[in-house]
């Protein structure tokens, strides 16, 4: 008797070659169905956490590879609710690469996505979302601006997480440089 194939595992393998395999000649790392936001190589992640339009197509060649939508370069002939998922699928994911950088810099803790894979972050975006996994980190008691942070309403300590990005890639580049040394 043949051995017997698990769809689901099918699925996320296929989904996993078709997303990873630009990410691949791009970046020049390797990629698979398991690769979780910890997994991505420093340089790979601040890269990402780049804002602009290198790191945005970037995102479009994992997302519609994943989705099976077509290469990254493609996004602009997609249909407008296909364009708005890949969009949404964009901005979540970017800000969980920020929140990883963050993480790596102890600067936040309790990422909601920490043990679940890229794969399953696309392919389960939207019963994800829900459930908190589109909710910002808490920062760190170690971060200097914390006690600030813990006197604000949820809605603020959002907003002032988000804000500590410009400084946030900063403060990642120069450990970069640090390590190249």
């Amino acid at each position: 008797m043949g051995k017997l194939l698990n769809l689901d595992e099918y699925r996320h393998n296929a989904a996993a070659r078709r997303g990873f395999t630009p990410w691949q000649n791009r970046f020049g790392a390797t990629f698979n169905r398991d690769t979780t936001l910890a997994d991505i190589d420093a340089p790979i992640l601040y890269f990402l956490a780049l804002p602009g339009e290198k790191c945005t197509q970037a995102y479009y060649e994992l997302i519609m590879g994943v989705l099976d939508l077509g290469p990254g370069v493609k996004f602009y002939t997609l249909d407008k609710k296909k364009q708005m998922k890949v969009t949404e699928l964009h901005l979540f994911l970017s800000d969980l690469i920020r929140f990883e950088m963050m993480r790596r810099l102890e600067w936040v803790v309790n990422l909601a996505c920490e043990k679940s894979t890229l794969i399953e972050l696309i392919l389960h975006f939207d019963a994800l979302t829900g459930k908190g996994y589109d909710k910002p980190p808490e920062l760190s008691v170690a971060h200097p601006g914390y006690t600030k942070f813990s006197k604000l309403i949820p809605l603020d300590q959002e907003v002032f997480i988000r804000q500590l990005l410009p400084e946030a890639l900063a403060a990642f580049s120069d450990r970069l440089k640090k390590n190249e040394t």
